[in-house]
């Protein structure tokens, strides 16, 4: 009987930290935050943050995580299938979480953020071994990634191009911001 009331509690704990966190970066920015200040706003105990967090690093970490696993999870099936559709989606899912991206990838947010979108989006590259909607992107791999110059600086790339989105206040839709993604891989490595 106790479980329930206890993950009742777990998940407002975190969606309360998770608030006060987004909050506090868009007012003062990630770096100048402290744990104490996250739990003071969320209003919960500092011994309630460090029983589900390390420290704002990790709480920035599970919010990604978690948002890239929803990700994952709704671009899954149409990944073969209409390989356009994954970067529409992929779109809705920025557009979705634009809070969060905004605050931590924006002129308040993190340098360590935007590292770690960029580490995560060039391992998705290197695990699919293709250029995101790159020429003939289904049919077989760019090039072996023992070279790890094209996934990072497609990463950067796609990481700056949702800043920028975000940063225009979402006015391109999400089947624009494709099309536009699409042309610029194809710019950057057409004859390659």
């Amino acid at each position: 009987m106790t479980q329930p009331g206890k993950n009742l509690r777990v998940k407002r704990t975190h969606k309360l930290l998770r608030e006060a966190l987004i909050e506090l970066i868009e007012e003062r920015g990630f770096d100048a935050l402290t744990v104490g200040e996250i739990s003071e706003r969320a209003m919960v105990s500092r011994a309630a943050f460090y029983r589900n967090y390390q420290d704002k690093y990790d709480l920035v970490e599970q919010i990604f995580d978690e948002a890239m696993s929803n990700l994952l999870d709704a671009v899954a099936d149409i990944r073969r299938e209409h390989p356009p559709q994954v970067w529409v989606k992929f779109f809705e899912h920025i557009a979705e979480y634009d809070r969060l991206y905004r605050a931590l990838l924006g002129r308040k947010g993190s340098p360590w953020f935007v590292m770690r979108m960029r580490a995560s989006m060039a391992e998705l590259i290197k695990k699919h071994g293709r250029i995101p909607n790159g020429p003939k992107s289904t049919d077989h791999p760019v090039a072996p990634f023992a070279d790890e110059f094209l996934p990072d600086l497609v990463s950067t790339m796609f990481v700056e191009a949702i800043t920028w989105w975000l940063e225009q206040g979402r006015t391109l839709h999400a089947q624009r911001g494709r099309h536009t993604l699409r042309l610029t891989c194809l710019c950057t490595f057409q004859g390659s």
